[in-house]
């Protein structure tokens, strides 16, 4: 993902979809094919990783655009 700040801003803020991981509070924002793990704290969040994929993990939908 080096060199793509502008496409990880932009699945942050307006996703296709939103889901929670069934295991932890992790959450997934995800656009196109493209999937990005965020971890929340308290009020903010911390975005853990951000990758490529061609399958979107299980997870409990949150949100859907």
């Amino acid at each position: 993902m080096k060199d793509n700040d502008n496409i990880v801003k932009s699945t942050l803020e307006s996703p296709d979809e939103i889901r929670q991981s069934k295991i932890d509070k992790m959450f997934f924002f995800i656009i196109k094919d493209l999937i990005e793990l965020v971890k929340p704290l308290e009020k903010e969040g911390f975005l853990i990783t951000a990758y490529p994929t061609d399958k979107v993990k299980e997870g409990n939908i949150i949100w859907v655009k």
